[in-house]
């Protein structure tokens, strides 16, 4: 893909921006109702879902930086200066706690123990240790949580972009080509 000016982003960088961000959504979620399982193989069942879904957002993030770096479009900044380095900074503070996250996702399984899918079986590193379970598992959930507020802000400049300065920010990240009528 051109790395010059374009009027939107190239198809993989949305595709990819809007399967994190889907991600993301489904990943809380179902976070959100793991506990409304019964105990057992349906728990462990909706567990693993979220552990699989968590995988896969590590594939799509991985893969969704080597794009940008590599390959993806490269548009210019629009708006005032300042307006664009914060937009720069939530984009920054978007991936790193989306990479600390995962990373605590991994450590919450792994201070935790589990079944995948009843398939296998991830071994705990504290077996007993509930103290550091409930530790990291809150830790989990605060950098999750953090990731919503910043996301949802970052959903809101969009739509601030596109209602209030109508400058094309959000037209170039939209899936489709957005087309202006009269």
């Amino acid at each position: 893909m051109p790395r010059t000016p374009l009027d939107r982003y190239d198809t993989r960088t949305i595709v990819l921006h809007w399967t994190t961000a889907l991600l993301v959504v489904v990943l809380w979620l179902s976070a959100q109702v793991i506990d409304w399982f019964p105990q057992g193989a349906p728990r462990t069942d909706m567990r693993s879902v979220h552990i699989a879904l968590g995988v896969v957002l590590v594939v799509v993030l991985v893969y969704r930086i080597a794009w940008r770096r590599l390959m993806g479009a490269r548009l210019p900044r629009l708006g005032h200066p300042h307006l664009a380095r914060a937009a720069a900074i939530v984009h920054v503070a978007l991936y790193v706690l989306l990479a600390i996250e995962i990373a605590l996702g991994v450590t919450n399984e792994w201070v935790r123990g589990d079944s995948i899918f009843n398939l296998f079986t991830i071994p705990s590193f504290a077996p007993g240790d509930r103290a550091l379970r409930r530790r990291i598992n809150g830790y989990h959930e605060l950098v999750a949580n953090t990731i919503l507020v910043v996301a949802g802000l970052h959903a809101a400049a969009g739509l601030v972009h596109h209602y209030v300065w109508n400058d094309g920010v959000l037209r170039r990240m939209w899936p489709v080509p957005w087309r202006r009528v009269g």
